[in-house]
């Protein structure tokens, strides 16, 4: 999720029509190999997978000779999204070139976009064994239209040394359900002879990440947080005056009161924030379970990580107070226009061996790290914040993120909330201007 990239939307759209008009339906230039164009012989089929997630490139590749073990007749090539380059950007280029692949891995709020160009995969058997809410957002007029592989979740990440340290025994995740229990622990940390927490001041984590949590924390039905988004839009919702965003705001107000960059609070980077955590020298970093590669390069705490919610009140029966924000968040789709029927069962049997195959399920879990989106595998992803997602999705304990919200959302929205980060706007100014912002979304 930390690569959110600046993208122009509009010109995106206007490069991924004017390659629909280009190439149409053709399939003159087909993907398809068969070794009998060259000999005469049984057909064989290649085909592309476009990786957005370059952390487990090498992983994804290992996984392609792999099912070509088990399915000799397929052959599959991965190819890279270029680094500073969005999914979605790269994706339209190759469509404006006629060189789309078979299949592509999008960020979840990117698959409507392509949906006209794309094979529809509602009768695949692996529907039926996504866990709840998967397949919702990639569902358009009653079918789906991608593959759910991978989910992440954010939250506020503790090491738990330090704080086992700090409560003088074993720290207990589910004791913070409040925000006052938050602040206590924050007490509690610095007393240790450590600094409370860190904030990575990005735009991306604060309007992606953490403002999103007054959304989604509306309600559980995801109807009514659709309506309160409308609402927003529409110009109705008050947001100096609603509930789940000031008790949000609370929470961010005890933060920067523990903040150890209370000084200079825009000035900490990205990488910074697992350096001090995996070191030991902070007890909590708001972040998300992507962060882990980096935080296990720094790592004296032997594995001991987890994620605690960002507490919304000081209620602990109020929905937000026990739920960490977790969705998939990567899927792949399948071309329709470029791609044969060969291509296409090929790449439905990539995904099957995925979900239901033994390589396929080592391959996602024990090399890739990535938490699964289907209730069949039951292994446990050896990355400590993966588990801790994996126990919060087995309680039910989980608020899904909103990963479908308009693409600048997290620059205009973002800028606000570093605004209010180095008190440069006090709360009243940043309602407003997330309110102004939302009233210009078409």
């Amino acid at each position: 999720m930390n690569g959110f990239k600046k993208i122009s939307l509009t010109a995106l759209t206007l490069i991924l029509s004017a390659s629909l008009s280009a190439c149409g339906n053709s399939n003159s230039n087909s993907q398809a190999t068969t070794s009998s164009d060259k000999s005469g012989t049984d057909k064989s089929v290649k085909i592309t997978l476009l990786n957005s997630k370059g952390e487990i490139q090498t992983q994804l590749e290992d996984a392609a000779k792999s099912f070509h073990e088990a399915y000799p007749d397929i052959t599959l090539e991965i190819q890279q999204v270029p680094s500073g380059t969005s999914p979605f950007e790269r994706a339209s280029t190759l469509y404006a070139s006629g060189n789309q692949p078979t299949m592509i891995m999008l960020d979840t709020g990117d698959v409507a976009k392509f949906k006209d160009h794309i094979l529809e995969l509602g009768d695949e058997k692996w529907n039926g064994d996504a866990i709840d809410s998967a397949l919702d957002l990639t569902t358009i007029d009653g079918k789906n239209y991608a593959f759910p592989l991978a989910v992440e979740g954010y939250g506020l990440i503790y090491n738990k040394q330090v704080l086992d340290k700090a409560v003088g025994g074993n720290f207990d995740p589910a004791s913070i359900n409040t925000t006052s229990a938050l602040e206590e622990l924050f007490k509690k940390i610095e007393a240790s002879g450590k600094k409370a927490l860190t904030i990575s001041p990005m735009d991306w984590s604060l309007g992606a990440h953490y403002l999103p949590l007054a959304y989604g924390g509306q309600s559980k039905d995801s109807t009514e947080v659709s309506g309160f988004i409308d609402s927003l839009k529409a110009g109705t919702a008050d947001l100096s005056s609603n509930k789940v965003f000031n008790g949000l705001m609370d929470t961010f107000d005890v933060m920067m009161k523990y903040n150890m960059d209370q000084a200079s609070p825009l000035s900490p980077t990205y990488e910074k924030g697992p350096e001090l955590l995996g070191k030991g020298e902070v007890g909590i970093w708001f972040m998300g379970n992507w962060a882990w590669p980096q935080i296990s390069g720094f790592d004296t705490a032997d594995k001991q990580y987890g994620f605690l919610p960002v507490p919304i009140s000081n209620n602990p029966d109020d929905y937000g107070n026990a739920q960490i924000s977790a969705a998939v968040s990567k899927r792949i789709v399948v071309d329709k226009e470029k791609t044969t029927p060969e291509q296409q069962a090929a790449a439905k049997k990539f995904f099957d061996w995925i979900v239901y195959d033994q390589a396929g399920q080592e391959f996602l879990v024990n090399k890739a790290n990535i938490v699964p989106a289907f209730k069949n595998i039951t292994m446990e992803t050896p990355d400590p914040l993966g588990k801790s997602i994996q126990a919060y999705l087995a309680a039910g304990n989980v608020e899904p993120s909103l990963s479908d919200l308009p693409a600048d959302h997290w620059t205009k929205v973002g800028a606000s909330m570093q605004k209010y980060l180095s008190k440069a706007g006090d709360r009243a100014t940043l309602a407003k201007e997330i309110g102004d912002y939302w009233k210009k979304v078409k």
